[in-house]
C-alpha cells in the first residue's frame, strides 16, 4: 500500500500578491559636505564676524551714555563718529593719511629689498650664512625703537629717521621668514630637480622660490603689521605731518576723540594692508590646498 505525500509549497515570492510582497529598501540619501555645513549654520559668517565689534561698540555707547565712562577718560562713539567726520571735512584727516601712507610704503620697500637680499644670500648659500645669519640675529634682538635716538643723530629731524624705522622694523620678519621658507623646502624635491636634469638656477627657480614663497607671504603679513607699530613711534618724534602729528596735538589738548579718531585710522589702514596681503596670497598659493576651517 502506498502513501502519497502532497509536495512542498515552494512557489517563488513573486506568485505572492503584491500586497503581501516585501516592501522595497530606500537607499540612503547623500549630502555634500558643504550642504551639511550650510545646513548646521544658517547665520551668515559676515553677520557672525561682524556681531562681536557691534556688540563691544555698543557696550561701549552704553557706558558713555550713562556717565560710568567719563568723557575726559574716553569720548562717546558718537562723538567720535562726530570728531571724524569734521576732520575728513576740513581735510586734516586726508592729508595725514597721505603723508603716513608714503612713509610706511617707502619704509616697506626698503625693508623688502634688504631682509629678503640677506635671506636669499643667507638661505641659498652656505658660506652667505656664515657671513650674513649671525650679524643679523644680533641686530634682531636690539629693540628698534630703541635706535630712535641714534637715527636722529645720524639722520636729523626730518623724514629719514622716520622711514630707518619702518625699515628696520620690517626687515626682520620678512628676514626671518623668507630664511625658513627657503630651509624648509623637502630635499627630495631637490633631488627629484637634480634628477630631471635642471641646473642651479633652475632648481632656485622653480623649486626653491616656489617652496619658499608660503614664508615669505606670512613674513610680509607679519611686516605689514610691525610697520603700523613702527609708523606710531616714528610720527612721536618731531613730526609736522601725519597720524602722528594729528595725535600729538591732540595729546596736548586732551582730546581723546582725536586720539580715537588716529587709531582707528591707524587700525583701519593696517586691515587693509592685510587684506591686500592675503588677496595677494590666494592668488599666488592656488596651487598649494589648504585647510580652511569647518
Amino acid at each position: 500500500m502506498s502513501i502519497d505525500h502532497a509536495p512542498p509549497d515552494i512557489s517563488p515570492v513573486s506568485s505572492l500578491p503584491p500586497s503581501a510582497a516585501a516592501p522595497p529598501r530606500k537607499e540612503p540619501e547623500l549630502v555634500p559636505l558643504a550642504a551639511a555645513a550650510g545646513r548646521r549654520s544658517r547665520v551668515p559668517r559676515w553677520v557672525r564676524r561682524t556681531s562681536g565689534p557691534l556688540l563691544l561698540l555698543a557696550l561701549w555707547q552704553v557706558l558713555s551714555g550713562t556717565g560710568a565712562l567719563p568723557a575726559d577718560i574716553l569720548a562717546a562713539p558718537g562723538t567720535i563718529a562726530r570728531v571724524a567726520v569734521d576732520l575728513v571735512a576740513d581735510g586734516s584727516l586726508p592729508s595725514a593719511m597721505a603723508v603716513s601712507l608714503q612713509r610706511v610704503a617707502v619704509g616697506l620697500l626698503l625693508g623688502l629689498v634688504v631682509g629678503v637680499g640677506l635671506a636669499l644670500v643667507s638661505g641659498l648659500f652656505r658660506v652667505g650664512e656664515d657671513l650674513v645669519d649671525a650679524s643679523v640675529q644680533m641686530l634682531r634682538t636690539v629693540p628698534f625703537v630703541g635706535l630712535i635716538p641714534l637715527f636722529i643723530i645720524w639722520f636729523g629731524i626730518g623724514e629719514a629717521p622716520k622711514v630707518a624705522i619702518i625699515t628696520m622694523g620690517v626687515m626682520f620678519p620678512l628676514y626671518l621668514n623668507v630664511y625658513a621658507g627657503i630651509r624648509g623646502v623637502d630635499a627630495q624635491l631637490i633631488e627629484a630637480g637634480e634628477s630631471l636634469g635642471l641646473s642651479r638656477w633652475g632648481l632656485v627657480r622653480h623649486v626653491v622660490l616656489p617652496g619658499a614663497l608660503p614664508g615669505a607671504m606670512t613674513g610680509l603679513r607679519y611686516s605689514l603689521g610691525i610697520a603700523w607699530l613702527a609708523l606710531v613711534f616714528a610720527e612721536q618724534v618731531n613730526a609736522d605731518a601725519g597720524i602722528g602729528y594729528l595725535m600729538v596735538q591732540a595729546r596736548d589738548f586732551l582730546r581723546t576723540d582725536v586720539i580715537v579718531v588716529c587709531l582707528i585710522v591707524y587700525a583701519f589702514l593696517g586691515l587693509l594692508a592685510d587684506f591686500a596681503v592675503r588677496t595677494l596670497e590666494r592668488l599666488l598659493l592656488q596651487w598649494r590646498p589648504t585647510f580652511t576651517g569647518r
